[in-house]
């Protein structure tokens, strides 16, 4: 999933594709580095962000929805809000990806399910300006799958069917360093409650903070892909569905080897199957 940030205060790249014109030529070359999905976002959702006008949202992402799905792109929309998802779909967008699973809209739920369209419902605490406060865990892990299924369940109250849902353990939300990396060693126990899982860990804080500088300067955004490469690699194998990923070149190749290694193991696990048997028919 490519990234496509109609905004001009993303924390990863500062406006760059503000211009419809200039994220619809981003799109492209993300599709041409490898993207199966392209994320349209026109609203922020970096640490101590503001809201935008709804109005001023929808402006932002629904040009650019509709000229990328003209190019023939699969095209998400990055929104929190039931109205613009609800006209992103429209206009031929076939996911939802909700960085609040829909704790942000109440009528997020019912857009889904009328519209029949793929829903990232990601573990959410709050909006920008206050999550970091909420970065309290007895076990981040068991907290997150339990207010997953929270969410999973107010989902299907609504009609949205299980086929539409995927999980997202939402990284750097609510989520300011230490407690990241429980969530990503523990990925397999999240895909394994039965939901494709999304991962969105590209740029993100917590790397930054790892790859900090001696004077403990954490490195800019620009300088973590290549550490957001390694997680893809690592998510990949553990079963992720996809990752959400500012450049998309690096993460494709790293998505090509995750699979052909477990293409690999198994290849191994049957062929110790049959010589096992084959053993066991020569006694």
């Amino acid at each position: 999933m490519g990234v496509v940030n109609v905004t001009p205060d993303s924390f990863s790249d500062g406006g760059r594709w503000f211009d419809a014109d200039a994220a619809v030529e981003r799109g492209v070359v993300l599709l041409s580095q490898g993207a199966d999905l392209l994320d349209v976002g026109g609203e922020s959702t970096r640490p101590g962000a503001a809201r935008v006008p709804v109005d001023e949202e929808l402006a932002r992402v629904l040009p650019v929805v509709e000229r990328l799905v003209a190019h023939g792109a699969a095209v998400s929309v990055d929104t929190t809000r039931a109205v613009v998802a609800e006209r992103a779909v429209e206009r031929g967008a076939v996911l939802v990806n909700d960085v609040s699973g829909g704790m942000a809209d109440p009528a997020m739920a019912d857009v889904v399910a009328r519209t029949g369209a793929a829903y990232v419902a990601m573990h959410w605490r709050g909006h920008a300006d206050v999550m970091d406060a909420h970065d309290v865990y007895d076990d981040v892990v068991g907290d997150v799958r339990r207010e997953l299924a929270q969410r999973v369940a107010a989902l299907h109250a609504a009609g949205v069917r299980d086929e539409q849902v995927v999980l997202d353990p939402g990284l750097g939300f609510a989520k300011t360093g230490e407690s990241n990396w429980p969530l990503l060693a523990h990925l397999p126990d999240l895909v394994a409650d039965g939901y494709p899982v999304l991962v969105g860990a590209s740029r993100k804080r917590f790397l930054g903070h790892l790859l900090a500088g001696p004077d403990g300067t954490p490195a800019a955004p620009e300088a973590r892909d290549d550490a957001t490469a390694a997680v893809t690699a690592l998510a990949a194998a553990a079963g992720a569905w996809a990752v959400r990923v500012h450049e998309v070149a690096a993460s494709a190749a790293a998505v090509r080897v995750a699979a052909r290694w477990r293409d690999a193991q198994g290849d191994t696990t049957a062929r110790h199957a049959t010589t096992g048997a084959a053993r066991e028919g020569a006694r």
